[in-house]
Formats: structure tokens, C-alpha cells, sequence
């Protein structure tokens, strides 16, 4: 997998953790990196680079991940609604998580984070994205990851047959 023409934006209100990912990135052959140290400047950089992955922590100030996310998914001004996301955690609850994934974050990260763990996140993103959806209340990856042999209810998809009633 030929990383060399991405350009990532990582946006971490740490600067050690921003310089670490930075160095995980360069080894695995990132060479486009742009760091911001919160998510509004996150979202000005957004507005002035083209920008193929996002990978921004969730725990921020003042503008948490979850809340960039949100703008980015959902803000009538955003640079790119569709941008895959990566959100870096060290609150792994499910509850946190579930936030995250509602608000329209593609993969997950727990730290402490790995090479292993940053090369498999971008080849998920890479190779297997998922469709958007947009729904009354919900705009981005589709978050059901895997169709379940034994429903029975009414079509979950675009592509399933939706079982005749009488």
C-alpha cells in the first residue's frame, strides 16, 4: 500500500502525541502532514488544503473531537463533509465511543497507538470505506459494519430485497 500521496491532517491538542503520530505517518510513508493543535484550527487548515484523512484525538480542548467531527460532518461551511476520519482515544468507553461513531467517525484508534495500529486504520479507510448515509438525525460512514444472515426485518439497505408482506 503506496502511502506517499495522502495528505493527512492530524489534529491533537497534545504536541507530544501530534510529533509521535507524525513520526508513525513518516515511517510507514506519509509525506504529507498537517497538524493542527485543536480542532478549530483544524478546520481552518481543512479550508486551505485539500485533505484526504483526518486522524484527531477525541479528548481536547476547547474543541473536542467529537465536536470537530460534528462541524466537519454537518456544518453548512464545512471544507469536506465526506473526509474519512480516524479518532485516537484513550476513552475507550462504549459510551464515548458510541458518541464518536454517531457523529460520523470512520475507525477507531485506542492508545496507545502503534504503527500496526495506524497501518491497519488507513487500510480499512483505503480499501474497505463505506458508503455515506444520511438520515433525519445521522450524516456519514454507514455505521452497521456487517449485514446479519438471520434478519428478518424490513431492508436495512439500499441493495437488500425488502421481504413482500400480505
Amino acid at each position: 500500500m503506496r502511502l506517499d500521496g495522502l495528505r493527512i491532517l492530524l489534529v491533537d491538542d497534545n504536541q507530544h502525541m501530534r510529533v509521535l503520530i507524525t513520526e508513525i505517518l513518516r515511517a510507514v510513508g506519509v509525506q504529507h502532514i498537517i497538524d493542527a493543535g485543536d480542532g478549530a484550527e483544524g478546520l481552518q487548515l481543512m479550508r486551505a488544503h485539500n485533505i484526504d484523512i483526518v486522524i484527531t484525538d477525541l479528548a481536547m480542548e476547547p474543541l473536542d473531537g467529537i465536536d470537530f467531527v460534528r462541524l466537519v460532518r454537518n456544518s453548512a461551511d464545512s471544507p469536506n463533509q465526506m473526509v474519512p476520519v480516524i479518532m485516537i482515544t484513550g476513552h475507550s468507553t462504549l459510551r464515548r465511543i458510541q458518541e464518536a461513531r454517531d457523529a460520523g467517525v470512520n475507525e477507531f484508534l485506542a492508545k496507545p497507538i502503534t504503527a500496526r495500529g495506524v497501518i491497519d486504520r488507513l487500510r480499512l479507510i483505503i480499501d474497505h470505506g463505506r458508503q455515506f448515509v444520511r438520515s433525519d438525525d445521522y450524516f456519514g460512514p454507514d455505521r452497521r459494519r456487517r449485514t446479519d444472515p438471520n434478519y428478518a426485518g424490513p431492508g436495512r439497505r439500499s441493495t437488500d430485497v425488502v421481504p413482500k408482506t400480505s
